[in-house]
């Protein structure tokens, strides 16, 4: 199967999940060639969630009435997979490293195992149960006593995020991977409807070009599928609000996915806090939220409480395992995920090495991030059509079943990102002045849509939590 048949089945699989009409696949055009440097397909999966996610800005388009109903999507397949790496360019300033010293793959005295660090109690749960100091020589030294799930479930329980290499075969017959691989890759719960008075988005104000003008969203996310999910929705025109506790930090990644946004802080723990979190989502008309399944409970805003206080809203969340099995709440990260379903373990085999293959990008995070979107979008096309709120859910898990049961990539040109033009407008960033790529998409109609930002990339906390300045 070529690249063109495998990125449009990718592309018919995520639409048919967002119960799209599959007649509009037939207007995306997927322009270029090239692929990242994988035995799976992952340039094929970026260029098919960016079109699927063209398609539901066309629909949105034409439900709102700006578009001529007969909108095409044009799909840069090159700008695609750039977007899944970095497409922020710094001019005379570099990117903070986006991995901590101690991340990565480690030698198991009976497989591979990942150690995800980057959050400063996720790195000491692994050194406290390795028993070692912060060393990478250290660490995988220790590695190499340990079986690798039994080092995993040891960290896991230490409140740590690690995972251990398993085959796809492991993984499918694993609670967890058949739970993963019976959920849908979108699972959609529609809420009770909502008084009009207080369900409408009376604040938007769509166009062709900004076609979520108006349109509020409370970004609870973090590293890095809903960030990425939010940062489209706000090159869209949304006024994204993101919230972050007052000890979080991600230098590696905020200048990439806080482009369009305000950033602000709030301690959810503190009742202040929690009742400024309340207000700004009773303003709200979409939520997006990545923390584990359980967290917003416990904070006291749980689904329900988030349905009474904003009635109408699109709540749209991830998780890492998905809402069913004995994973359901644990940490997961992309890098984390590739290991535990069998990703890097068939890479590995198809690459004829022992070692894990991870994938060149966090194509997991990204395609969930964009493949988000696009739930959003239909679901605010619902909306205007006059039906309610609705809950949004996909998982690391799914995006990654997604990926494995694709027919693997195939020979071609390796893609260089760097080779992929920039916008040709200068961005000021919190950081300094940069460039950023080039959009993936295009919708032409009446007019041209596509990712545009009216704010450059900002550092958390930047603004205060309103929504406005």
């Amino acid at each position: 199967m070529g690249s063109e048949s495998v990125t449009r089945g990718l592309m018919a699989t995520m639409w048919a999940a967002l119960a799209g009409d599959p007649g509009r696949l037939d207007r995306v055009a997927c322009e270029g060639t090239g692929a990242l440097p994988s035995p799976f397909p992952v340039s094929e999966l970026a260029t098919a969630v960016v079109g699927v996610t063209g398609c539901a800005v066309a629909e949105l388009l034409e439900v709102v009435g700006d578009s001529s109903g007969r909108a095409h999507v044009h799909v840069d397949h090159a700008a695609a997979s750039g977007w899944f790496g970095f497409s922020l360019r710094p001019d005379g300033w570099q990117l903070p490293a986006a991995w901590d010293p101690i991340a990565g793959n480690y030698q198991g005295a009976d497989g591979w195992v990942r150690l995800h660090t980057n959050v400063p109690a996720h790195r000491q749960a692994a050194l406290d149960v390795l028993g070692v100091p912060e060393s990478r020589a250290g660490v995988a030294q220790a590695c190499r006593g340990w079986n690798v799930v039994e080092l995993e479930e040891r960290i896991v329980a230490r409140g740590g995020c690690a995972g251990a290499m398993r085959s796809l075969t492991e993984w499918r017959r694993h609670p967890q991977g058949r739970a993963s691989t019976h959920a849908p890759l979108l699972e959609r719960i529609v809420s009770e409807p909502a008084p009009t008075s207080s369900s409408s988005l009376s604040k938007w104000a769509p166009s062709p070009r900004r076609p979520l003008t108006g349109v509020r969203v409370l970004d609870l996310t973090r590293v890095l599928a809903g960030p990425v999910a939010t940062r489209t929705l706000a090159g869209l025109g949304a006024t994204v609000l993101r919230l972050d506790p007052p000890d979080w930090a991600e230098p590696g990644l905020v200048p990439e996915v806080t482009v369009g946004k305000r950033c602000a802080r709030v301690d959810f723990g503190t009742p202040s806090g929690r009742a400024r979190v309340e207000s700004l989502l009773a303003e709200a008309d979409v939520v997006v939220h990545g923390l584990r399944p359980g967290a917003l409970e416990r904070a006291g805003l749980g689904a329900r409480r988030r349905e009474r206080i904003r009635p109408g809203i699109v709540d749209v969340a991830l998780s890492a395992y998905g809402w069913a099995g004995p994973w359901a709440h644990r940490r997961g990260f992309d890098s984390v995920v590739q290991l535990t379903s069998g990703l890097a373990a068939e890479g590995a085999r198809r690459r004829g090495t022992d070692t894990p293959a991870s994938l060149p990008v966090q194509a997991l995070d990204h395609a969930a991030g964009w493949f988000l979107a696009a739930a959003t979008l239909r679901a605010l096309a619902e909306r205007h059509r006059g039906h309610g709120g609705v809950r949004l859910r996909t998982s690391l898990a799914g995006i990654a079943n997604l990926l494995a049961d694709a027919p693997p990539g195939h020979a071609q040109a390796e893609l260089d990102p760097a080779s992929v033009p920039d916008s040709g407008q200068l961005e000021q960033t919190d950081w300094g002045p940069a460039r950023r790529m080039v959009a993936p998409f295009a919708v032409t109609g009446a007019d041209t849509t596509t990712l545009g930002f009216t704010r450059g990339a900002v550092d958390l906390g930047r603004d205060e939590p309103t929504w406005t300045e």
